[in-house]
């Protein structure tokens, strides 16, 4: 809370201080003031259900996919030549630049938006997968084998317990590339959605409204990896995070 009151208190004196001129940097009451005016029309609710709805679904899309792809190449080498190599040529590309090829397969809808979070998710959720299981030393599965363990066995009792810490912060990170990769689906054609409403506040030079929804992604985003953390601590607690 500390925190909180002293950006606000850095946030108000720069605001008034005309280092930067007042149209382009509001204070935070002018701020709250635009979020109560968002809120009574519905803009609020509107954005955050679109929003929300694009994010959660992509996310669960590309989280899925990305694990799965992330234990077949780290467990497996051949499998890891022939994906390893697809995934590391997509990795740079970023999610605004898919957005075109987005909307020429799916058009403006909304399987398009999830697209493109589902892809940046499975690129970034993959990596951690990837690395956590091919991280485990192989003398954990030796063992397990010459116990008379059997693959599925060794998958729950040995690679799931050992790659668990490396899931939780894939998925920590994968909710954040999420929120990121939204902003760049929802540029691309969106009616609704709090990136949209950013773009269109921008247009009209709308400063405290964009800063209103700067500060919900913020929000949700810290939201997210707050609540994935706690799961994780909880599902992988021999972990000690």
């Amino acid at each position: 809370m500390a925190v909180v009151v002293l950006c606000l208190v850095a946030w108000e004196v720069v605001a008034r201080s005309g280092i930067i001129s007042k149209a382009l940097f509001p204070t935070p009451l002018e701020t709250w003031q635009a979020a109560r005016s968002l809120w009574r029309t519905g803009v609020v609710g509107s954005d955050l259900r679109a929003s929300l709805g694009r994010v959660a679904v992509g996310f669960a899309i590309g989280a899925t996919v990305g694990i799965a792809i992330g234990f077949a190449t780290g467990y497996s080498k051949a499998c890891s030549a022939v994906l390893g190599p697809i995934i590391t040529f997509l990795r740079p590309i970023p999610a605004i630049a898919v957005v075109p090829l987005s909307t020429a397969w799916f058009g403006i809808g909304q399987k398009g938006k999830y697209f493109i979070v589902a892809y940046a998710v499975v690129l970034a959720v993959w990596l951690y997968v990837h690395d956590g299981v091919a991280r485990i030393p192989p003398v954990y599965v030796r063992v397990a084998r010459g116990y008379g363990l059997g693959p599925i066995k060794i998958l729950g009792k040995i690679v799931l317990p050992a790659t668990g810490p490396s899931i939780v912060s894939a998925l920590r990170y994968g909710s954040s590339v999420a929120f990121l990769a939204l902003v760049a689906a929802e540029l691309g054609g969106a009616q609704n959605g709090i990136a949209y409403r950013l773009q269109v506040d921008s247009q009209f030079l709308q400063t405290g409204r964009i800063f209103v929804g700067l500060i919900e992604l913020g929000i949700l985003g810290v939201a997210a990896d707050f609540l994935i953390a706690k799961l994780g601590n909880r599902f992988v607690h021999w972990s000690g995070a």
